[in-house]
């Protein structure tokens, strides 16, 4: 199934579609096949100035990160937990630091709440994320040593170093931690990603608070086109990827809803 959803995943992602259309058109024109070849390369010319220029990417992504907003923090928490999709864990493993990705602000903001809740439990979920491929280290043994190098004690940080999906950091979370009803805990993960993580979460039966972060949009960048087209595509591809996620997740029984509401 992991392979099986990354296979339609990347089928899917409007990048690939684009380039896909566009080899094809390419094709047919080698075999003579004009027509065809035209609708091919039309059809990839317009969906890539829809994707790299116009709003769409950011409107998709922006309805993702609106879903969940910032929530005021309680006054004391059980615990916090961070989700795996930070760390670039090959590049760490062969370059001998830690390299984020772009969802980096995941471990400052763990990093700033561990010191505003001195007494709260500190858990990451994340393993190597690669299938069967078996990383030197996994994503929570890289951000355990991030973040004790950069001043959060060792002996606060606790991980699952099992998951590779978001639903399986919501069932190893729950599995390791135990929490109870009167339980506050915090959770912490990109807030495109948020509302897939909720529905995981919800599905296993684990009572998170969200605290979205990593944000990419405004609501002014409805307004205006994107100034270049490779960043467009990612923010395309990077919605899509979510909206692929909660819809496969649903359909499998992994969630009991779509799309969840706060």
């Amino acid at each position: 199934m992991f392979f099986f959803t990354k296979l339609v995943e990347a089928a899917l992602l409007p990048s690939n579609l684009i380039a896909g259309l566009a080899g094809l058109g390419l094709v047919a024109l080698v075999f003579a096949r004009r027509r065809l070849a035209l609708a091919c390369l039309g059809l990839a010319a317009v969906f890539l100035v829809l994707a790299g220029w116009s709003p769409l990417g950011p409107a998709a992504v922006m309805a993702l990160e609106d879903r969940f907003p910032s929530p005021p923090l309680p006054a004391d928490v059980t615990g916090i937990v961070l989700l795996g999709g930070a760390i670039e864990t090959h590049v760490t493993a062969d370059r001998g630091a830690v390299a984020l990705t772009e969802g980096g602000e995941r471990y400052t903001t763990l990093a700033m709440l561990a010191r505003r809740y001195p007494h709260a439990r500190l858990f990451l979920s994340g393993g190597s994320g690669h299938g069967t491929d078996a990383a030197i280290l996994t994503e929570s043994a890289a951000g355990k040593r991030l973040l004790t190098e950069i001043g959060v004690p060792a002996e606060r940080i606790e991980m699952e170093e099992r998951s590779q999906t978001t639903c399986a950091n919501a069932d190893e979370s729950l599995s390791a931690l135990r929490p109870k009803a009167d339980e506050t805990w915090l959770l912490i993960t990109s807030a495109i990603h948020m509302p897939r993580a909720v529905a995981c979460f919800r599905a296993a039966g684990f009572a998170v608070l969200p605290y979205p972060v990593d944000y990419q949009t405004r609501p002014h960048d409805l307004a205006r086109p994107v100034a270049a087209a490779a960043q467009g595509l990612a923010m395309t591809d990077a919605a899509a990827h979510e909206w692929l996620g909660l819809l496969i997740y649903c359909l499998s029984g992994k969630t009991k809803v779509f799309f969840p509401a706060p």
